[in-house]
């Protein structure tokens, strides 16, 4: 029987796989890199309504309440299914963590709603 690999590194594997950095990266253009794009192309010709936008919305990255990391994410894990369907190891990694993920909020939520039921008798 083969050994499981510990969790850090299966999860290790898939974060620094190549075909999901590259996603994981243009992801992050897509959502944060244009305004750092955008600022320094501002400031270099001097056009400040494009510094203006640019730091508006790395301000706006700087509340709590901004969902930006989250977007990122899922935009990259879109782009690799995309960009990349035939890539079997990564994409079943990916379903097997899917998958966890899924039954743990379902053993979560029967835990809550257990405890629900426990308060109103």
């Amino acid at each position: 029987m083969a050994e499981r690999k510990p969790r850090w590194k299966a999860a290790a594997e898939f974060i620094l796989n190549p075909r999901f950095l590259l996603c994981f990266g243009l992801g992050w253009f897509v959502t944060n890199g244009w305004s750092y794009l955008l600022l320094a192309l501002g400031t270099l010709f001097g056009i400040r309504w494009m510094v203006a936008v640019a730091s508006a919305y790395m301000a706006l990255l700087w509340f709590p309440f901004t969902p930006e990391k989250l977007v990122t994410i899922f935009l990259a894990i879109a782009l690799l299914r995309w960009l990349f369907p035939r890539d079997r190891k990564t994409l079943t990694r990916l379903k097997l963590l899917r998958r966890e993920a899924r039954r743990k909020f379902a053993a979560q939520k029967a835990k809550w709603l257990a405890k629900r039921a426990d308060k109103r008798k």
